[in-house]
């Protein structure tokens, strides 16, 4: 048996990148995917025909995640067409880098409203369910910056520290309810973004990482399939770090 068979995933901003990756993962395991985007495109309808190849059932939502209605809105469109949620993968996210001196209210507020802010929103309209479902996983998808912290990141880098207490409060208010919550704090993982850097940037990391090579989408999503499954039924509150062994 798969390890997520009959059970049905939302996952935020997984058109692309890691996020696109989960989902494909959790289809490949059995999971009927639900995922959410700003826009339904071309891409997104792409990704959507990918995870169907799989066999289980897929749909795309347009939504943006940082607004409280729209997020109620889609989820309970969500519970509607799939008739349960078990997963939740909170994975939306954006940087607008800068050093404290330079940034904007805007790069902070676009940034905290988008990666912090929607994992309020999609765990608030979520929790209901699997509350009467008394079962659930949600996965907070943080960055080793959180942990860490980063110059020039000091927006990102609270969005990603915000996402793992997070994690940690409703670990401790829903576990009675049989609702788990876990933080995924990935390092240096190449997407098209990081593919942006020059390759001078790019090696240079790679010395910094023990393993000497950066993460792929789907070193993250394997860990995330963990703890989606019942091989981590006694695993919540925790932040487990995807990253090569950069923060250890």
């Amino acid at each position: 048996m798969k390890l997520l068979e009959g059970k049905t995933a939302i996952i935020t901003g997984a058109a692309r990148g890691i996020g696109k990756a989960i989902a494909i993962k959790f289809a490949q395991e059995g999971a009927n995917i639900a995922f959410t985007d700003l826009v339904i495109d071309g891409n997104a309808k792409a990704t959507e025909s990918e995870i169907a190849s799989f066999g289980t059932k897929v749909k795309g939502y347009a939504s943006n995640a940082a607004n409280f209605e729209d997020t109620h809105r889609v989820v309970e469109e969500i519970h509607k067409d799939f008739g349960q949620i078990d997963i939740l993968v909170n994975n939306a996210g954006i940087t607008r880098d800068g050093l404290m001196l330079r940034m904007t209210e805007q790069q902070w507020d676009m940034v905290i409203n988008i990666n912090l802010k929607s994992a309020f929103n999609f765990i608030n309209a979520t929790c209901p369910i699997m509350m009467k479902q008394r079962s659930g996983s949600i996965i907070n998808m943080s960055s080793v910056v959180g942990v860490s912290g980063n110059a020039g990141q000091c927006n990102y880098s609270a969005s990603k520290a915000g996402l793992i207490g997070l994690a940690k409060s409703i670990a401790d208010e829903m576990g009675s309810r049989g609702i788990r919550a876990n933080a995924v704090a990935p390092g240096f993982i190449i997407t098209e973004m990081t593919a942006q850097l020059s390759e001078e940037v790019r090696k240079e990391w790679a010395q910094k990482i023990p393993l000497r090579r950066g993460g792929t989408p789907e070193d993250v999503a394997n860990v995330c399939t963990f703890l989606a499954s019942d091989l981590s039924s006694y695993v919540s509150g925790q932040v487990i770090h995807c990253d090569g062994g950069m923060n250890r």
